[in-house]
C-alpha cells in the first residue's frame, strides 16, 4: 500500500499546501510573517558564521575526512558559494512572495551572506589572511552584523495587523 493510499482518520483535513503549517511558524509562533524571514536571517548569519569558523580550523589541525573543496585543484573559497546563493534568493525573490518563500529566503540570506562576510578580510586585500592579524577584520565584521542586527531585531517590533487572525505562515 502507497502512502497516498493510506486511510487518513476521521475528522482529519487533507494534506494540502493551504493545510499545513509552516515548520517556521511552529518555531517563531510569535513573530509576523513579515518579520521572520528577517530573524531567521540573523539566525542563518550567526549560525553559520560560527560553523564555518569551527569548520575552518578543522581543516587546520587536519581532522580527518574534512579538506578543503576544490576544482581543478583551485581552492574554492566559501564566499564563492555565499555569492551564488545570494544570487538564488535574488532570483527568488522576484518571483515568490509568499509568506513560507519569505522565510526561507531569509534563511538563505543570512546564510549566503555570512559566508561572504567570514572571507570579508580576503575580499579586501584581495590576498587569503584568514589566518593572519588582518584575518580578524572578518571576524570583528561579522560579530558587529551579528550585534547590530539583532540589538535592531530586540529593539523593533513587526508591524502587527488587527484584522489578520490567523498566520499562514
Amino acid at each position: 500500500m502507497t502512502p497516498s493510499h493510506v486511510p487518513r482518520p476521521p475528522g482529519r483535513p487533507p494534506s494540502t499546501p493551504t493545510n499545513r503549517r509552516s515548520p517556521w511558524l511552529r518555531l517563531l509562533p510569535g513573530i509576523s510573517s513579515e518579520r521572520r524571514g528577517f530573524v531567521l536571517a540573523w539566525w542563518g548569519f550567526a549560525l553559520t558564521f560560527g560553523g564555518m569558523r569551527l569548520l575552518t580550523w578543522l581543516i587546520h589541525i587536519d581532522v580527518a575526512g574534512i579538506g578543503d573543496v576544490q576544482a581543478g585543484g583551485v581552492h574554492i573559497h566559501h564566499y564563492v558559494w555565499g555569492i551564488l546563493l545570494l544570487a538564488v534568493v535574488g532570483a527568488a525573490g522576484l518571483v515568490e512572495r509568499s509568506a513560507r518563500a519569505r522565510a526561507w529566503m531569509g534563511l538563505a540570506y543570512g546564510v549566503g551572506t555570512a559566508l561572504i562576510v567570514d572571507e570579508a578580510a580576503l575580499l579586501i586585500s584581495l590576498e587569503d589572511v584568514y589566518r593572519d592579524t588582518e584575518g580578524w577584520v572578518s571576524i570583528a565584521l561579522a560579530l558587529a552584523v551579528i550585534a547590530v542586527v539583532g540589538g535592531v531585531l530586540a529593539s523593533t517590533r513587526g508591524r502587527r495587523s488587527p484584522a489578520r487572525k490567523r498566520d499562514d505562515g
